[in-house]
């Protein structure tokens, strides 16, 4: 999907936030500000919102000369994430419908984005995720999919919500033990996606077979991705695709049986889903 006017003013509040995240004093903060507000006067509007966004993201680790500009706030989200890992366990093993529960689980790792227009607080979120039905809820035909699927790709996201994804992944291979899982991630750090680093770090390479897309941006590209990663994207059965910077860089789609799993977290995408802000959709097509 193309980015709207909207979207201007979202990736400039970013820069903002990313000047606050990173400490950076007022002479940083102005370099870093001017340059993405003057880079927007000239904006693309046939790119996605995530290509767009990502050499700014790119040229602002330059500015402030790290090569992560989310590392500190990418741990702190893995902790809080890892703390509710037994009460989600609990809920799935209680759960009349462990499948549906576990999406459930999958999606309320989704409010970790740093760069949407919303805050987040995760103890809200996952009490929230668990009273609120999917606005779109396609969960059985991506059901009806697993049982014959022989290979998944599952797209990740944010960093801290990658340890959801271990969960969800785990609980999958016991669901569907003949089904092989690859487990895609950023080419490199853009603003708090996952990135091979984090996914090592939660030991997804244990339960699955992890591969780096090569996208440089917060959504998978194909244009962009690897060689591998294209012919895995091909050839899957089914793929599941996190948050959503996937879905905006995926949409329209270049084929079917794509599962969207996302958290609605601002207007732009809310509208191309026929949604409201604070949504989740499991769309499957």
């Amino acid at each position: 999907m193309n980015i709207k006017p909207e979207c201007i003013g979202c990736i400039a509040a970013q820069s903002r936030r990313v000047c606050e995240a990173i400490h950076a004093d007022q002479a940083l903060s102005d370099q870093i500000t001017q340059y993405v507000d003057t880079a927007l006067q000239n904006a693309d509007f046939t790119l996605s919102p995530p290509v767009l966004a990502a050499p700014l993201y790119e040229q602002m680790a330059r500015f402030a000369e790290k090569h992560d500009l989310y590392d500190e706030q990418k741990l702190y989200a893995s902790q809080q994430a890892s703390a509710y890992i037994p009460f989600l366990e609990e809920t799935i093993s209680q759960s009349e419908y462990p499948f549906h529960t576990l999406l459930k689980s999958a999606v309320v790792g989704n409010v970790i984005d740093l760069a949407a227009e919303v805050s987040f607080d995760l103890h809200d979120a996952i009490q929230s995720v668990f009273q609120t039905d999917f606005a779109q809820d396609d969960s059985e035909k991506l059901q009806e999919a697993m049982a014959t699927a022989k290979t998944l790709v599952y797209i990740g996201d944010n960093a801290g919500e990658h340890i959801f994804d271990a969960l969800t992944i785990r609980h999958l291979k016991q669901l569907y033990p003949e089904t092989a899982i690859y487990y895609m991630v950023r080419g490199n750090p853009i603003i708090n996606d996952v990135t091979l680093k984090e996914a090592y770090e939660a030991k997804i390479d244990e339960l699955c077979t992890v591969i780096d897309s090569g996208v440089p941006t917060p959504g998978f590209v194909y244009e962009l991705a690897s060689e591998q990663a294209c012919n895995l994207f091909d050839s899957a059965d089914i793929v599941l695709a996190k948050g959503m910077g996937n879905y905006e860089c995926m949409t329209p789609q270049r084929r079917g049986n794509i599962c969207f799993l996302l958290k609605v977290k601002c207007s732009v995408v809310a509208t191309s889903l026929g949604r409201s802000i604070g949504d989740i959709v499991c769309r499957f097509s």
